[in-house]
């Protein structure tokens, strides 16, 4: 019964959506499994923090460098077709890590696996786009919440691996063969699409229409990556707070992402698009000045739960502006946008460390707040 009820949904627009939504999941599933296991990985290969860090580095290296690479993927094959192949070696990379005795060995793996999860993240946001011009309402942000609970089950299960003792390769290798199993379910029922095959150059910056946009994704970008690198130091630096409500302070902020992106479509419908953004930017430049102003532990966390709803929505709204541009595809719109977006994810941390090196990790955290407010004046500027 179950099985035909799932041949039922195929070529429907709920079978599509639910597809898609399970692609969301196995990519944020997969991705915090990894991030479970980074201390173990470390452990393993007896590498000091400064070591280990610039290791890291490869993963996004890897993401940037093929961002071009999927835009012209995207243009000459159906986007399903390059999410599948996306998700095939996204999986085949993530069991790799644990089992690495070199330091070489881990770098090409996180090159090539950052690289993956390009192809697999525009990909699956381009399918996305196709199967939002099938409803009415709007459905891109709820993608996204997926995402970010399936972060919470891997993460939660990578936990349990930990105290269990299981050895990381065992765990990433067994996620990434259940992960497989579940792609092959449901890639029938995923949403056919002709590529636009646009002659393009290699790399393009966003036309004219969409450079605005691609700014405001560069903004919450930062911000985001900021909270996920500093939050916790921020508690233990500024705020001298235990290991637990340290814990508890990023729990908080991440709980707000998920739940903003949960009731971020209701909003869109209520609202609008504009609307949204614009209370995103005020919420992100809001959270930062209260961190700022009020160094104190509740006051803190107030805040960091206004970032987490701020930058919630506005990467899945701004790749849905993305998908009506008339003069760029779907690839092409998501992969210029993204790669400046990722750009202030990659290059902005970094600098919040060496501006609290220089000042102190609270003034850091103020033009974390300018920034903010700059978002706000380039939504201003959006014509509805």
């Amino acid at each position: 019964m179950i099985i035909s009820y799932f041949k039922s949904l195929i070529d429907t627009p709920k079978g599509y959506r639910l597809a898609n939504t399970v692609f969301f999941f196995v990519s944020g599933f997969g991705y915090s499994s990894w991030a479970s296991r980074i201390p173990s990985v470390k452990e393993q290969l007896h590498l000091s923090e400064a070591q280990f860090g610039a290791v890291l580095f490869a993963f996004p290296i890897g993401l940037i460098l093929t961002m071009p690479f999927t835009g012209r993927l995207l243009n000459k094959f159906s986007s399903r077709y390059c999410m599948l192949l996306g998700a095939v070696l996204f999986n085949i990379f993530l069991a790799l890590p644990g089992f690495t005795s070199f330091v070489w060995q881990l770098v090409i793996i996180l090159l090539l696996f950052g690289s993956s999860r390009n192809i697999l993240n525009l990909s699956m946001n381009a399918q996305a786009l196709e199967v939002q011009r099938l409803y009415s309402k709007s459905i891109m942000t709820t993608f996204h919440a997926v995402w970010s609970l399936a972060g919470f089950a891997g993460a939660g299960l990578g936990y349990i691996m930990v105290t269990q003792n299981v050895a990381a390769s065992y765990h990433l290798l067994g996620i990434s063969i259940a992960m497989m199993g579940v792609m092959a379910c449901f890639y029938p029922m995923t949403i056919k699409t002709e590529p636009l095959r646009e002659k393009r150059k290699f790399f393009s910056m966003p036309d004219q229409n969409l450079i605005k946009f691609a700014l405001i994704c560069f903004v919450a970008m930062a911000c985001e990556n900021t909270m996920y690198d500093w939050s916790g130091i921020y508690f233990q630096n500024v705020l001298h707070a235990s290991p637990k409500l340290t814990t508890a302070a990023f729990v908080f902020f991440m709980t707000a992402v998920t739940l903003g992106r949960f009731s971020g479509d209701y909003a869109v419908m209520k609202f609008g698009i504009k609307q949204i953004l614009l209370i995103s930017g005020i919420f992100i430049t809001l959270g930062f000045l209260i961190c700022f102003l009020l160094p104190f532990i509740y006051p803190t966390i107030l805040g960091y739960s206004l970032i987490g709803i701020g930058v919630s929505c506005v990467v899945p709204l701004v790749f849905s502006i993305a998908g009506k541009s008339k003069s760029l595809s779907n690839g092409s719109a998501l992969t210029s946008i993204s790669t400046i977006g990722y750009l202030g994810f990659l290059v902005v941390p970094p600098m919040v460390g060496f501006i609290s090196e220089i000042l102190s990790m609270k003034w850091a955290f103020l033009i974390m707040a300018f920034l903010g407010f700059i978002m706000v004046l380039m939504v201003r500027k959006i014509e509805e």
